[in-house]
């Protein structure tokens, strides 16, 4: 317990330094860029990939177990609307990233450590905390939310798509169920589980990596540290952002 309270007093004085202010701002805006693509344009294809299959998956499972002229086949596409708004598109795909992102990080981060870059940039004067996690944290919180927009569209499409090939489900029926009872602040609920997410996942595989000592197998201890924590702590926060946000 008392290791518990102090690795989350390390992280806290960790992201102190983090947050501190910048020394020259241009130097960050460029940082961000860079980390934008690197943490989020490359994570596109696997979040389409998966999107795609899992709308696909609800939207035949459900086909298939509902099948009682009671409940019209609309209700298939609307809950897999609901299902990919509120929960998969931000807490699973949040999940994903934290496998994909967080292991990236700490990995990149730990090896300067090992190495001792961020000891030679500390000698230097440079805030090392700040110029190497808070572009990474900021690039995360403004692109990981569009990547859950994708997410959305493409599991709806892809629910789309397998009504209209296997023909389990009239796909006019499947859209008529997209637009029934919509709710605009679902949307914007499951964007600011994601920006909060998106915080979890890259502050604690940055700090991980951070702290990483000895050779190349504790960089592998600390990647995977880094990704069990932040699958832990985004379950748990989900919870929390669901209890505070939607009830």
């Amino acid at each position: 317990m008392l290791r518990i309270f102090g690795l989350i007093g390390r992280y806290f004085m960790l992201m102190g330094k983090v947050f501190s202010r910048p020394e020259k701002a241009a130097i960050y805006r460029r940082r961000i860029i860079y980390e934008m693509e690197s943490l989020g344009v490359n994570s596109i294809g696997l979040t389409a990939i998966i999107s795609v299959f899992i709308g696909a998956v609800i939207t035949l499972q459900m086909s298939i177990n509902l099948d009682s002229p009671f409940i019209p086949k609309s209700m298939i596409g609307y809950a897999t609307r609901e299902t990919m708004i509120l929960e998969f598109s931000s807490a699973v795909v949040a999940l994903i990233l934290a496998g994909k992102v967080g292991s990236s990080i700490a990995s990149e981060i730990g090896t300067m450590r090992i190495t001792e870059q961020i000891d030679a940039l500390e000698i230097m004067g440079v805030n090392s905390a700040s110029y190497l996690i808070l572009p990474k944290i900021v690039a995360s919180m403004l692109f990981f939310p569009f990547l859950t927009i994708l997410s959305i569209l493409i599991g709806v499409i892809g629910g789309w798509a397998i009504a209209a090939v296997t023909g389990i489900m009239i796909p006019a029926d499947y859209v008529e169920g997209l637009h029934m009872d919509f709710k605009v602040y679902s949307i914007v609920y499951t964007l600011i589980k994601m920006v909060f997410f998106a915080y979890i996942i890259t502050s604690i595989s940055a700090f991980f990596g951070y702290y990483a000592r000895g050779n190349s197998l504790e960089v592998g201890t600390a990647s995977t540290r880094a990704v069990v924590v932040s699958c832990v702590v985004v379950l748990l926060f989900d919870l929390i952002l669901t209890q505070i946000l939607l009830i």
